[in-house]
């Protein structure tokens, strides 16, 4: 009798390199949203309102990225233990370092690592923000003085030096998950071709280190504008 497809080896790897890959896309809007801090106040301000109000990333969006990070996250370490249980003792003995990377076997350390972080992320600002609009029930979006309050919000949580250390240490943990995750996602959804894979690692590479490195920039430019 066979198993169903998300209870199989190769269907729940799939499973993880679709939410994987969704995950990414994610990161990268919220890349690009960020990075208009450097460049604008008011930008910021305006699309991260837009953001914020829109009753279809409210409702829809948001509540689908949340499920893909739990999701992401359990089925990770569902894959990792039963690989753990199947792989001989033979092998865990015969010097591993030589037989896969060290993010290759440690994917579910940076994975929780990463999940830590966006701990972290979730009570500095989606917590905070939850607040303000659904129990305060403020959706105005404005600070006392009447400007939009986005931009001030982001720039204060970065004031405090370890905060800021913090967030450096996540990303690094971020870049080491993703520079793994990236190829293997590809792997595990079949797409493995002999001209255009090496161009796939190197996007991936190019991806995993620059949208990490990205967000480090943006938390040190913040810190060094706000004293």
């Amino acid at each position: 009798m066979s198993k169903g497809f998300s209870s199989s080896s190769i269907g729940r790897k799939i499973l993880m390199a679709l939410s994987g890959a969704f995950l990414m896309i994610f990161l990268l809007q919220h890349f690009i949203i960020n990075s208009l801090s450097l460049i604008s106040a008011d930008s910021f301000n305006d699309v991260s309102h837009f953001m914020g109000t829109n009753p279809l990333v409210q409702y829809l969006i948001q509540p689908i990225l949340l499920f893909g990070v739990l999701f992401h996250l359990g089925m990770g370490i569902n894959l990792e233990l039963k690989n753990r249980a199947a792989r001989p003792i033979k092998y865990a003995m015969n010097k591993p370092s030589e037989n896969a990377s060290w993010m290759s076997r440690n994917m579910i350390i940076t994975g929780i690592m990463v999940m830590l972080f966006l701990g972290l992320h979730f009570y500095d600002f989606w917590i905070p923000e939850i607040n303000t609009k659904f129990i305060v029930g403020d959706m105005s979006g404005l600070n006392a003085d009447g400007g939009l309050r986005y931009f001030k919000e982001l720039q204060h949580k970065f004031v405090d030096p370890i905060r800021v250390i913090i967030y450096i240490i996540s990303f690094i943990f971020l870049s080491l998950h993703l520079l793994h995750g990236f190829q293997s996602a590809f792997q595990s959804a079949g797409f493995n071709h002999n001209k255009y894979t090496p161009i796939i690692k190197k996007l991936g590479a190019l991806y995993a280190i620059a949208i990490p490195l990205g967000f480090i920039v943006i938390a040190i430019f913040h810190h060094l504008a706000s004293h």
